[in-house]
Formats: structure tokens, C-alpha cells, sequence
């Protein structure tokens, strides 16, 4: 994380984020997706998105999208969903993108991503392979939880996997919870139900998390130091948070002035 001020910097870049993110709360959303597996894929293939939750942070309204539901709608029956893979990814996604547009001004908060591996370049790649036209989020709306908390506590606030660690930290539950690896098998064995339960689960866990977060009330392993750098830092920031402290502060700071005046006066007397 670097020195104790870079760390102090990203600190309070990360405070002024999470405080944006909850003043627009109404109009900040968390979105979490699933897909196949990244790996084993001899063919150079783009992973199939499978199924995406978005849930408004203020009101937990969730709403879907996933390819069982659209095969549902669309009479498709369970055996032949494989064969029709393409065309209900598209028909998902196309879904999906228009909600976005709906949400262009909103707020996007997620966990790692970030990339053409896991992320929303991800997802728009797959639109394009199936012959869409995505609509891009601009970045400064986007924010990457998962950064976020780094930033705030240090890489030490959770072991690996992260957000795993930090429910079993929190006591937070793990029912229809599936890792990724997991949901990617649970898509090759068809079981689209549980993949999406997953998917809706998380985004449920990281609303948990925010708001833990806001309350003051998220356990984490990061301890002072690794959080503020320095003693000082902390205090420096305690005193800027809390009024209290920072009239204390004020206080401290006009007494050493006059001790020092005084000090100056007695000094030109002798």
C-alpha cells in the first residue's frame, strides 16, 4: 500500500467514495454476475455470462437476469436450454443493456470487476460476440468494493477469498452462497436454479457489508497501524471525524500557541 501518507491519501479518498455511495444511496445500485469457468477453455472462448443480480443499495430492490428465466418465458424446455445457449444469452443481455441505459446516471458498485477477464468489459464482450451493441458505464460511476476496502483498512482487513472471510467474520450467512469455481460447475451440470440463487446472494452480502460498513459495525482483521499508518494518523483523523476531539484539538493547538508567546515574552524579559 506504500508509505504511511499514500496509504493515509487512498484512506480518505476511500471515506469520501463510500460517504458519496451513501448520500445516493437511492440511486446507487450493486451488481454482481455469474459465468462459466475462466479456465479450461481450449478453444480461446469467452466465458457465457449466465445469470446478473442488481440490487438499489438504499431500497434492496433486486432485479435479475439470467438465462433459465429467459428460457422459461420463451417455452424452451430444460433439455433443449444447451442448444439455445446463444440465443437466450442475447435475449438476457439484451435485457440487461437496456437496464443499464434506464441506469446510466446511477452508481455501480461491485466486487473486483474489473476486466475482460471478470467485469463489465466482460459482459459487453459477450454482447458483441453474440452481435449487441453495449452500452458502456462511464468509470467515474463505477466503484470496485472490493478496492474500496482495501483502501480503508489495509490488504490485511480479510484472508483469501475475501468476502468469504468477511462473512464468516461478520457471522453473515452463507446459504445459496457459491464460490465462483462452484457456480461455473453448477452451470455445466445445468443446475440454473442454484447458479442464480448464488448470484442474488451476493449482491444481498455486499449490500450486508455496506452497510456494516456505514454503522461502524464491520469486523475486520486490520489492526491501528496497518489502517492509519502512523499513531498520528489516527489521531488526525479521529479529531477531523469527531467533533469533540477536534475541539480538543483546537484547544491543544491555541494553548501551545500562548505557552509559546509567553515563553517568548518571559525570554525578552531576562
Amino acid at each position: 500500500m506504500g508509505s504511511a501518507s499514500e496509504r493515509h491519501r487512498r484512506r480518505l479518498e476511500a471515506k469520501k467514495d463510500l460517504a458519496n455511495l451513501l448520500a445516493h444511496s437511492k440511486n446507487t445500485v450493486i451488481i454482481h454476475y455469474s459465468c462459466e469457468s475462466f479456465y479450461d477453455r481450449p478453444d480461446g472462448a469467452s466465458p457465457r455470462i449466465t445469470s446478473i443480480a442488481v440490487r438499489n443499495l438504499a431500497t434492496g430492490q433486486t432485479v435479475s437476469f439470467s438465462i433459465h428465466h429467459v428460457a422459461e418465458r420463451d417455452h424452451v424446455a430444460r433439455d433443449q436450454i444447451e442448444a439455445r445457449y446463444n440465443d437466450l444469452e442475447r435475449e438476457m443481455l439484451d435485457e440487461f443493456y437496456k437496464y443499464v441505459a434506464e441506469k446510466k446516471d446511477s452508481y455501480w458498485l461491485h466486487w473486483n470487476m474489473r476486466d475482460t477477464n471478470y467485469g463489465f468489459p466482460a459482459i459487453a464482450h459477450r454482447y458483441r460476440v453474440l452481435g449487441g451493441t453495449p452500452m458502456d458505464v462511464h468509470e467515474s460511476n463505477l466503484y470496485d468494493f472490493a478496492r474500496l476496502l482495501i483502501s480503508l483498512y489495509s490488504p490485511t482487513y480479510a484472508g483469501h477469498p475475501r468476502l468469504t472471510m468477511l462473512m464468516k467474520m461478520n457471522s453473515i450467512s452463507d446459504k445459496d452462497f457459491l464460490t465462483g469455481q462452484t457456480e461455473a460447475d453448477a452451470f455445466v451440470q445445468k443446475d440454473y436454479v442454484k447458479l442464480h440463487q448464488s448470484t442474488l446472494r451476493k449482491v444481498d452480502v455486499i449490500g450486508n457489508i455496506v452497510n456494516r460498513l456505514a454503522s461502524g459495525t464491520l469486523k475486520t482483521n486490520a489492526r491501528r497501524l496497518e489502517i492509519y499508518g502512523t499513531t498520528l494518523g489516527y489521531f488526525m483523523e479521529l479529531s477531523r471525524d469527531h467533533p469533540v476531539m477536534a475541539i480538543i484539538t483546537f484547544l491543544s493547538s491555541i494553548l501551545g500557541i500562548v505557552s509559546f508567546i509567553l515563553y517568548m515574552l518571559s525570554s525578552n524579559k531576562k
